[in-house]
This record gives C-alpha cells, sequence and structure tokens, in this order.
C-alpha cells in the first residue's frame, strides 16, 4: 500500500515537473510580416523575400527551436538569448532570428521616409544632419567585410551609435539597443543586384519605416 502511494506521488510529481517544463519552453514563430512579399519591389522583389525572408529566416527559427530544447535557454526570450548565449549555434541562429526580425519589421512598402521627433532630434545632434547620417551608415554596410549587419543603436540614454557586426552579431551584446539594422549578407541582396551592395545600399533608404524606428527609439 505504502509503495503504491509513493508510486503513485512520483508519477504526479513527473508529471507537474514535465508540465512546468512545456510550459516554460518557448517555441519562436516566424512573424508575419505586415506587407505581401511582392510589396517592396523593385527595390527588393518577390523572389527575394521568397528565399530570403521564407528560406533563411525561417531556417534560423527553426534551428534555434532544435537547438535550445532541454537547454537553459528554452524559456527566454530571443533577446536574452543573444546576451547571455556564448558564441556558437544557439548564439548564432538567436542572433540571425533577431537580427532579421528587426530587418523586416522596419520596412515598408509606403514608409515613412525621415526620422521625427525625439529620434530626428538624436541624429541631428550626434550627426549633424539626417543626410549625414545616411553617408555614414552607407559607408559603414558597404565596408563591412564578408558576411554581417550595419546597425543603428542607442543606449538608454539615447545616445545613438552606428556599429558593424560580422555574421549574426548585435549591439545588445555589449549593452546597446537595436533600432535599424541593414543586413548585408550576400543572400540578402544578391538575387537583385548581383555583387552590387552599394546600389542595394541605396535603395534600402526607401524602404526604411522611420516611424518603426522611432518607436523602437522611444520605448528604449
Amino acid at each position: 500500500m505504502k509503495r503504491h502511494f509513493l508510486l503513485s506521488a512520483l508519477l504526479l510529481l513527473s508529471t507537474a515537473i514535465l508540465a512546468v517544463s512545456a510550459q516554460n519552453a518557448r517555441k519562436h514563430e516566424l512573424p508575419k510580416l505586415p506587407y505581401a512579399l511582392g510589396a517592396l519591389a523593385p527595390k527588393m522583389s518577390q523572389e527575394t523575400l521568397e528565399y530570403h525572408y521564407g528560406k533563411h529566416y525561417k531556417a534560423y527559427i527553426d534551428n534555434l527551436n532544435t537547438l535550445i530544447q532541454d537547454t537553459p535557454y528554452a524559456g527566454m526570450s530571443l533577446e536574452e538569448i543573444v546576451v547571455k548565449a556564448p558564441n556558437g549555434p544557439i548564439f548564432n541562429n538567436a542572433g540571425q532570428s533577431l537580427n532579421h526580425q528587426l530587418f523586416f519589421l522596419g520596412m515598408s512598402p509606403a514608409p515613412q521616409s525621415q526620422p521625427s521627433g525625439a529620434l530626428a532630434e538624436a541624429i541631428n545632434k550626434e550627426f549633424g544632419s539626417f543626410d549625414r547620417f545616411k553617408a555614414q551608415f552607407a559607408r559603414a554596410a558597404a565596408g563591412i567585410f564578408g558576411s554581417g549587419w550595419a546597425w543603428l543603436a542607442t543606449d538608454k540614454a539615447g545616445n545613438l551609435r552606428i556599429t558593424t557586426e560580422a555574421n549574426a552579431g548585435n549591439p545588445l551584446r555589449y549593452g546597446l539597443i537595436p533600432l535599424m539594422g541593414l543586413d548585408v549578407w550576400e543572400h540578402s541582396y544578391y538575387i537583385d543586384y548581383r555583387n552590387r551592395r552599394a546600389e542595394y545600399i541605396t535603395n534600402y533608404w526607401d524602404l526604411v519605416d522611420w516611424k518603426v524606428v522611432g518607436q523602437r527609439y522611444d520605448r528604449r
């Protein structure tokens, strides 16, 4: 009788542990785009979106969900994983998942074409003007050797920085808040521009939605 009671109690405890574990596990998902796959053409074609968003980005999400199973990262947000994971497969896939989320959700077929409000003031203060910011950012993006990202980031006080990161890098790794990230991995532009990265960067300005970027700045 006592043994039967003990076994029942252990079974209930195991069930409770599994339930808590399942509840704490977080399945990361590919976010739905706020525009159709062909809506950014001709600056960014539907074919590019089908591969970049539908295959590359999705693969990072799928890989991350597999890699974090039964690890301390299973219940964490993308931001937490990017900050806490050491360099390696989990960080790479979490970083690319977050980077692509910021990239794709920061564009629009009908964007606010210039920053406004507090972000506009911060850009003018740090870079002198919006045009000077764009020129400096474009040079940084064009100068990245190999694969990586160019970022506009801020600290919590609102001071802006342009940073460049290799591979899956993100400014969160050293305490900054990413506002706008430009993907300069070749898969982001090769279908439309082949090796003309500078042209891709120039056309990116017609897609950036400064309303979204400004909202990210205001939430810092």
